[in-house]
């Protein structure tokens, strides 16, 4: 596999990949404005896309996955890997004054206020705490970005896909198959994702949370599957029940932004009470 390139940080933080996504995604787009949007729009989004896509290989999927998903990190309360995600916020970036944690608060309060199930709620809470691995020296390629499969042929359903030219695997005749190294309909829990922050948290939280929400968890960022229809040759009867939970965590994820901070005074005993409920005090990271 080729080395990690040294500039692997072509966007000024992490929001630039979501804010591209909320554009990318808006309702009533057609499919010609996001290939425009794509292209024209974000060239730091483009070189993120380039990079990602040319090295995320099955051998570095399944090299960090060993890595990361023993959970061998130490132990941190949510509240305290929440803490640690906030060291990511650039005091100098003059867009924004909200500190992860309130991010984090916006998402799962706006499930709240739509009356979704408490383990939803965690969920939206949570569910971007596996960012932490630009914090263990990960590249933003290898955190955030549109997730897809590897191991099986690209979908052409992946954004950008034609940076795929550059991945090594594009010369391993086994990976360039429809059904590459796996079995027709083996189920989505069964395939090696694109490696990133929604693999690793769920993968903590998998002894604790039901289906649906680790489903939501590792696939929100499939976008070539949830939103485009790509891989249902990979799905089993269980995805498809999954599918309709990540649809709908997809809007929550996407559009709960807002300029009003939570009030962490006024919020905290709710969230207390909600990780009692579900999580042990010390989570293994």
């Amino acid at each position: 596999m080729s080395a990690t390139p040294a500039n692997a940080t072509p966007l000024h933080d992490l929001d630039q990949w979501e804010d591209f996504l909320e554009g990318r995604y808006k309702e009533g787009k057609s499919e010609t404005e996001f290939r425009q949007y794509d292209a024209e729009a974000q060239p730091g989004v483009a070189e993120f896309y380039r990079l990602n896509h040319e090295f995320q290989t099955v051998d570095y999927v399944l090299g960090k996955e060993k890595e990361y998903f023993g959970l061998t990190r130490g132990k941190k309360t949510v509240w305290e890997a929440a803490e640690f995600l906030n060291t990511l916020v650039d005091d100098s970036d003059p867009d924004t004054d909200l500190t992860q944690i309130e991010h984090l608060l916006q998402t799962s309060e706006a499930m709240r206020r739509d009356g979704q199930p408490r383990w939803m709620v965690l969920v939206g809470f949570i569910h971007d705490l596996g960012k932490c691995l630009c914090l263990y020296g990960e590249p933003q390629w290898g955190v955030v970005g549109d997730t897809f499969p590897v191991g099986c042929a690209w979908s052409d359903q992946i954004v950008f896909p034609e940076y795929f030219a550059a991945n090594p695997d594009r010369l391993v005749a086994k990976y360039q198959t429809k059904f590459g190294i796996y079995e027709p309909n083996c189920g989505l829990e069964n395939v090696h994702m694109s490696f990133g922050h929604d693999g690793y948290i769920a993968e903590v939280m998998k002894p604790y949370l039901p289906d649906e929400a680790l489903y939501m968890l590792r696939f929100h960022s499939f976008y070539a599957w949830h939103r485009h229809g790509a891989y249902t040759h990979l799905m089993n009867k269980k995805d498809e029940a999954m599918l309709e939970w990540v649809r709908k965590f997809n809007p929550y994820d996407l559009y709960s932004k807002g300029h009003t901070k939570p009030n962490m005074k006024e919020l905290k005993p709710y969230y207390d009470d909600l990780f009692a409920e579900f999580l042990p005090e010390k989570l293994d990271w």
